[in-house]
């Protein structure tokens, strides 16, 4: 089963798709738009080419898992994706996914200026990958 997650944001957003056993992350890419309408149909492109079955959308909680500020607009674009895709997204956990991002892309020997183009890519890994890791573990 492919798993498609999304690092929704204002002007990037990040795709990471599973491979077809839906164990590992395998195909990503960067949506980059501020239209909400134009990222939706794009997932939904994305969602159909790579026959994604299940979608997991980061989410923003703040560090005492309280939902953030942008949680009312994160939740009106995962009913969007809803719409466009005839998925329902799982709204995920992504505290830290985007600080982790950065960490790996420095590690990586990525120099700061250049962490911009894969962040939103790399984060939607962290976040598939935390995914996959608790379906593995519920059996």
């Amino acid at each position: 089963m492919r798993i498609m997650a999304i690092d929704y944001g204002d002007a990037r957003t990040g795709i990471a798709v599973s491979d077809a056993t839906g164990l590992l992350a395998g195909f990503t890419t960067v949506i980059q738009s501020r239209n909400p309408d134009f990222v939706a149909s794009e997932i939904a492109r994305l969602v159909k080419e790579h026959g994604a079955e299940e979608l997991v959308m980061g989410f923003p909680r703040n560090m005492d898992g309280t939902e953030g500020p942008r949680a009312a607009l994160y939740r009106a674009f995962a009913d969007k994706l809803e719409e466009v895709t005839g998925r329902k997204p799982v709204l995920w956990d992504e505290r830290r996914t985007t600080v982790e991002a950065h960490a790996i892309l420095h590690a990586g020997g990525k120099k700061m200026k250049d962490h911009r183009k894969n962040v939103d890519a790399v984060a939607a890994t962290l976040i598939l990958d935390g995914y996959l890791t608790r379906k593995r573990l519920q059996g």
